[in-house]
């Protein structure tokens, strides 16, 4: 599958400077990756919507009907409410329930994520625009910040709707190549025995080749995506003239209240299956960032929309002279007998290909919630060095594959499978609509009553969808639900633990004197090698260090306390990737590293992230000392002190230091917010400092270039030991120092909050990868660190 076409940090195209020709590839290869699950839903729409809640008549009320609701639901939904409206509240040209969230959260105080630190608002992709906001708006706003619980519910709505797609990443496959395959019903005489195995058949091979990655065969999967739009319009193209000329007609909004007065509770019932002509519109959003806004709009409007609405016109005007069993309307009965056996084939590939979409996008998801510390930790694998974001979950994989053929087996219809599509489909889109109103107010700064209006009405037409799909609870409808709330507890869970755990660290970690203390007279030694010290902290020494050394009463010639944390941005750029600064004085040679990804970036492999340590530290060093330099001051220029030491943060670019940075940032207070930016040659914009509360005293000062010439050369013996000392340090080794946690809820904590911490987090934690394989730490360079965490 064609993901980002700029490997580097996700910059979305500009459409300005594209030519047509490139928005046009774009288009063409966007059929492939967004638009699979979409163009197969004529397989099963009909079939599923007539599955028992409502007959096909003489009158042909009922079958101009469901036309009409199908005509008016493409409409509105993926038309004018996905390509007109939500493909703009993109983030930095990501799209998906993340990106929305993560727009709300730069916009206003209401992220749960720890760590964070008002540096990280100076990054490129953390951009913020600022027209005059309303006053009705700031009133949103300081309504959302104030009240916690509206944080959590927030976090909530958007693992309610994460649960869906993963739901939707399960019964997309099912039904997908089972309506398919059910064409063999009009071919073989045993077709009941063939069709479950067949199907099932294609699930296994469909995940067993998952870990290949789809860069092998993703060139033909935009063909085969166009080879069935260009079948399935040719088909109702012949069958509307073939048939009824007048089928037309049947787009009037006028046959949908007269399919509704006279099928009355039933006709709503059957909304279940008519909603299944919208299934993949979410699709055209979350995939936003592997092409462009303009590709993803010309492919919908000027291809796709038309293809669909010619599909479901000749099927409805072949059933208007047909007016045959229940058992026998589905899509293969509009298909001219010589062309069956063609269009069967082409059914599968399409339904193989909207599959196998549907499946990169729930790794894709998986991956964005461990990253923002939602979801328990798997192994992620990336399948393709040159084309950024894809990747392959080995659990997940498996699991979805057992779940899907369970589906297949268990269901054995189309009818209780759209069922529980329907419903998976209609939450995300509910989710997807509740937070557009906020971008609405928050990002957008409009009137909150045109949020509203967009609320109530795209929210009413799926209410009125997801209450047919919620009806059909005991005929399908209950699998999602049941899936959405196993994984939303287990998502919740986790991420409550994990915060809980960051506050208890945050809570005991030692003071930097006492690390400075540590000495021969404490019969402390100081061993060679690198000891890069993992931990969620900005600031401080963890707790996990302290333990270790009091156990072990040594640690290494270089110590590097690493800090890898998310952003919630898309992706941070390398030149910005890294802030690197002292802890204690120069002597003592303890740095801070703190590694900034945002929640679609790649985590690097651990000798890719050793070696760029070492170059990023090497590149602080020679910042610093040109610092020291500058200020005439050995002992470090402004800083006075050792717990001061650590206060300085610089942006380490991706390229070595050629001279003095431009400028310097000093802050008195707050030592986590303090970022000092520097020109690189691939980040040539000012870091913009924010500036956090209490805060008074600023100073900016200019490089100069004079200095006397004994202090340069006395602070260049110094910058050469202390690089050299690194050298040494990386040629003995590289020990990496982790935690090793087991939690439990302290004495008097509520039943639930101890089942919640005792068994589910611990029992998750078990069994999950440990914090060693989600960083990539080779085994033998491990240092475990065990620890007992009382929250």
């Amino acid at each position: 599958m064609p993901e980002k076409m700029d490997p580097d940090y996700g910059k979305c195209w500009s459409t300005s400077k594209d030519s047509w020709k490139t928005i046009l590839i774009l288009a063409y290869q966007s059929l492939g990756v967004v638009y699979g699950d979409l163009s197969i839903s004529p397989l099963y729409v009909y079939k599923s919507t007539f599955a028992e809640d409502i007959h096909h008549s003489d009158t042909n009320e009922e079958i101009f009907g469901v036309l009409s609701f199908v005509f008016w639901t493409l409409t509105l939904v993926p038309l004018f409410k996905y390509v007109f409206i939500v493909l703009r509240a993109d983030d930095n040209g990501e799209g998906g329930t993340f990106a929305l969230y993560s727009l709300i959260c730069r916009h206003a105080k209401v992220s749960l994520l720890p760590n964070r630190q008002a540096a990280d608002e100076a990054l490129s992709t953390y951009k913020l625009e600022h027209p005059p906001e309303r006053k009705n708006s700031s009133r949103v706003k300081v309504l959302l910040e104030r009240h916690k619980f509206l944080h959590t519910a927030l976090l909530i709505l958007v693992l309610l709707g994460t649960c869906m797609v993963i739901g939707d990443g399960l019964l997309t496959p099912a039904i997908s190549v089972f309506s398919a395959v059910s064409g063999l019903e009009l071919s073989m005489s045993n077709h009941q025995y063939a069709v479950i195995p067949i199907t099932c058949f294609i699930l296994v091979c469909l995940f067993a080749l998952q870990h290949y990655g789809t860069h092998r065969v993703g060139f033909v999967f935009a063909p085969v995506v166009l080879a069935w739009l260009l079948c399935i319009s040719s088909l109702g193209l012949y069958n509307i003239l073939h048939w009824n000329r007048h089928v037309y007609k049947a787009l009037s909004p006028y046959y949908m209240f007269k399919f509704l007065r006279k099928t009355r509770k039933g006709g709503w019932m059957s909304l279940g299956g008519i909603l299944l002509c919208i299934t993949g519109s979410e699709a055209m959003f979350a995939d936003l960032g592997h092409f462009s806004y303009s590709a993803i709009q010309i492919a919908f409007t000027f291809l796709v929309y038309p293809a669909l609405i010619l599909a479901y016109m000749g099927q409805a005007a072949y059933l208007s002279k047909h007016h045959s069993t229940i058992y026998q309307i589905s899509f293969y009965v509009s298909v001219p007998e010589s062309v069956r056996w063609p269009v069967l084939v082409i059914a599968i590939l399409a339904s193989v290909v909207g599959s196998q979409a549907i499946i990169s996008g729930t790794f894709s998801i998986i991956n964005q919630s461990q990253s923002l510390g939602c979801f328990p930790r798997v192994k992620v694998v990336h399948t393709s060095d040159k084309i950024h974001g894809q990747i392959y979950i080995p659990e997940i994989n498996w699991m979805l594959m057992i779940l899907c053929i369970a589906v297949t087996i268990g269901f054995r219809d189309t009818k209780h499978m759209g069922n529980a599509s329907g419903l998976a489909v209609m939450a995300v889109m509910l989710v997807t609509t509740c937070l557009t109103s906020l971008v609405i107010i928050l990002c957008w700064h409009k009137p909150p009553l045109l949020a509203l209006c967009f609320l109530l009405f795209f929210g009413s037409i799926e209410l009125l969808y997801f209450s047919a799909s919620l009806i059909k609870f005991l005929e399908g409808a209950w699998l999602p639900i049941l899936l959405a709330l196993f994984l939303v507890t287990i998502m919740f869970v986790w991420h409550y633990a994990t915060i809980k755990k960051y506050e208890y660290d945050l809570h005991n970690k030692v003071s930097l004197e006492w690390l400075l203390a540590l000495g021969p007279s404490l019969g402390i030694a100081r061993v060679p090698g690198i000891g890069v010290v993992f931990t969620d902290l900005t600031s401080g020494i963890p707790a996990n260090f302290s333990r270790f050394v009091t156990n072990l009463p040594a640690f290494h010639r270089i110590l590097v306390f690493v800090c890898v944390k998310s952003v919630p941005v898309p992706y941070v750029p390398p030149a910005e990737r890294y802030l690197v600064g002292r802890v204690g004085p120069a002597a003592h040679r303890s740095y801070r590293c703190i590694v900034r990804y945002g929640y679609r970036d790649v985590h690097q492999d651990v000798d890719s992230f050793e070696s760029e340590l070492v170059d990023k530290l090497a590149d602080f060093i020679h910042y610093d000392w040109s610092q020291r330099l500058t200020s005439g001051n050995e002992d470090g220029g402004s800083q006075s002190g050792g717990s001061s030491s650590e206060c300085r943060l610089a942006v380490i670019g991706t390229v070595a230091l050629s001279g003095t940075p431009a400028f310097e940032i000093d802050e008195s207070l707050q030592p986590a917010s303090v970022s000092v930016g520097f020109l690189t040659v691939e980040s040539m914009t000012d870091v913009i400092e924010m500036e956090p509360v209490g805060v008074v005293e600023r100073r900016v000062r200019f490089a100069v270039d004079e200095s006397e010439s004994d202090v340069r050369s006395e602070i260049d013996v110094q910058l050469q030991e202390e690089l050299q000392d690194l050298l040494t340090a990386q040629q003995a080794g590289t020990a990496f120092i982790l935690g090793h946690s087991h939690v439990k809820a302290k004495q008097g904590s509520s039943p639930l909050k101890r089942l919640a911490i005792n068994f589910g987090y611990n029992f998750l934690r078990r069994n999950c990868r440990g914090p060693d394989v989600a960083l990539k730490v080779p085994p033998v360079s491990l240092l475990e660190v065990g620890m007992v965490y009382i929250v």
